[in-house]
């Protein structure tokens, strides 16, 4: 079947593109979409080992250079509710390569910004153009694959979402150790390019006669709600969680959220399918997702600023102690995502969660003096929960959907599982950070006279002053600070250790809704 978009330009149907690659046009397809999500995947992880010195740059502190990547993720999630409406009015081409475009603005904005607040908005656009991608690619390489090959698809998909996992922090840490921070930003734009020119070869072009009306009133509520809730948590340990500007953002997000979902139930075009919701399996796999979404985005983030908060790793290492991990997901996708076309999704959800509370869990206890393989084998087991979690979520969400509902069931799994790590990535640095100041007073309120660990450690650091030939007078107010920076050390890491206990909470709840699942066997 094919379109028309007007006089003398012939519009590509997926049926056009077999016939004139045949089978192989499975395998050009998938590799271009792919080449597109890897380039998101690896700027989405690339800026996380880059925070310490993007603090430094513009002396601002964690909660504010965590807008850096709250910015992108907020961007990408609400992009993803874009998608259906994307491949109807512009059909999967010209889609594909407009986004692509927005993507590069985003990243030389980001490269040349001289103030913060630019290296947010090119990151806005950055996650813009990621959350309609990878959709979109879903969607399509959904299509091109026979109903009894989609979970090997979704497998191989997610092998090139591993593999960016892997080596985004890497590539990051080489960057900056190379160049500087601004350097990072600049890293995935040869990958967009060859996306770029394979998207308009690859890519089918068909789209409907006319356009779709876009429900432009929901999407901004869910703009307002998200900003909202995303400011309110950001600010609230700095302004005060009672104070006036904090309490009227979470009531705005409340209200915005309440009017979103009141537009939605409108008899007209809207930006959410409910009806997907009367389908009760693919319900309980957003209610997974949500979740899974918050451990899956917080601990690819809190893992390599553990790194470089508490063991002091450099940006590089920080970058390899997550690469072992996304490499052997990478290894186990097209196994797992066989298995996804075979057995229950209960049993291999079920699999993957308690992977990565056992990854978490261990993480609880880590501190300054935990060796580095240590670190990276708790972050592998974990991550290789994922190589059963994510194709049975993404196969067996989509499975029982006519296919009309295909691209809006895409966009709400993705959609819902950013949502759950924006959210939750943002929640749990507020957390940690609280959890930080609390321990630190704790700790402060021990040190006096009779501490007596404290006046060894004073009486050390004195002794060694001293023979530096440091005089009387800086001696005390040197081993004084340097106690207090002991203090601050100590406090961070309990701080860090409370944040993976609430990470290995979340896994283990994640499992009620996975095993209501029930036993039945994947058709």
């Amino acid at each position: 079947m094919t379109g028309s978009r007007g006089p003398g330009v012939r519009a590509e149907s997926i049926d056009d593109m077999f016939a004139r690659y045949g089978e192989s046009y499975r395998l050009y397809v998938t590799c271009t979409g792919m080449v597109a999500s890897f380039a998101m995947v690896v700027s989405g992880g690339i800026a996380n080992v880059a925070v310490p010195d993007i603090m430094g740059a513009f002396g601002i502190g964690l909660d504010q250079a965590q807008l850096m990547v709250t910015a992108f993720n907020v961007a990408m999630t609400t992009s993803q509710l874009l998608n259906a409406w994307v491949i109807v009015v512009f059909g999967q081409r010209i889609g594909f390569a407009a986004t692509l475009v927005i993507f590069t603005v985003g990243s030389f904005i980001c490269g040349f910004a001289q103030d913060f607040g630019l290296v947010v908005f090119g990151r806005i656009l950055q996650g813009f153009a990621a959350g309609v991608i990878q959709p979109l690619v879903m969607v399509t390489i959904f299509q091109v694959f026979p109903s009894d090959r989609r979970g090997m698809a979704m497998g191989i998909f997610g092998v090139g979402l591993s593999l960016a996992v892997a080596v985004g922090p890497a590539f990051g840490g080489i960057a900056i150790d190379m160049f500087d921070w601004r350097s990072i930003f600049f890293v995935p734009l040869p990958m967009v390019a060859v996306a770029f020119v394979l998207g308009l070869i690859f890519m089918p072009s068909h789209r409907a006669a006319k356009g779709q009306p876009f429900d432009w009133t929901g999407y901004a509520l869910v703009l307002i709600a998200l900003y909202c809730v995303v400011t309110g948590l950001t600010d609230g340990q700095r302004d005060g969680w009672t104070s006036t500007r904090i309490v009227g953002l979470f009531a705005a997000a409340f209200i915005a959220s309440a009017g979103f979902l009141v537009s939605q139930m409108r008899a007209r075009e809207t930006l959410v399918d409910l009806s997907l919701f009367r389908n009760r399996e693919f319900t309980a796999i957003i209610v997974i997702t949500m979740i899974f979404g918050i451990g899956n985005f917080g601990t690819g983030y809190a893992v390599p600023v553990f790194g470089l908060l508490v063991q002091g790793m450099t940006p590089l290492d920080a970058g390899l102690v997550v690469m072992p991990a996304a490499l052997m997901v990478a290894v186990a996708l097209p196994f797992t995502g066989r298995l996804a076309d075979t057995i229950a999704p209960r049993n291999g959800i079920l699999v993957g969660l308690c992977l990565f509370a056992i990854g978490a869990a261990f993480m609880v206890d880590a501190d300054v003096n935990t060796p580095y393989a240590n670190v990276m084998l708790y972050y592998a087991i974990g991550r290789f929960g994922m190589s059963f979690t994510m194709p049975f979520l993404v196969s067996t969400a989509l499975r029982g959907l006519p296919p009309r509902q295909l691209n809006a069931g895409a966009g709400m799994v993705n959609f819902c599982r950013q949502l759950g790590g924006t959210l939750g990535t943002n929640a749990w640095v507020v957390f940690v950070q609280m959890r930080t100041q609390f321990h630190a007073d704790a700790f402060t309120a021990t040190q006096d006279s009779a501490n007596v660990a404290s006046r060894e450690l004073l009486d050390k650091v004195g002794q060694m002053l001293r023979e530096g030939g440091v005089s009387d007078v800086s001696n005390q107010s040197t081993a004084l600070h340097y106690l207090g920076q002991v203090v601050h050390a100590q406090a961070t890491t309990a701080g860090f250790q409370d944040g993976f206990l609430i990470f290995t909470v979340v896994f283990v709840l994640a499992m009620i809704p996975a095993w209501m699942l029930g036993p039945g066997r994947k058709r």
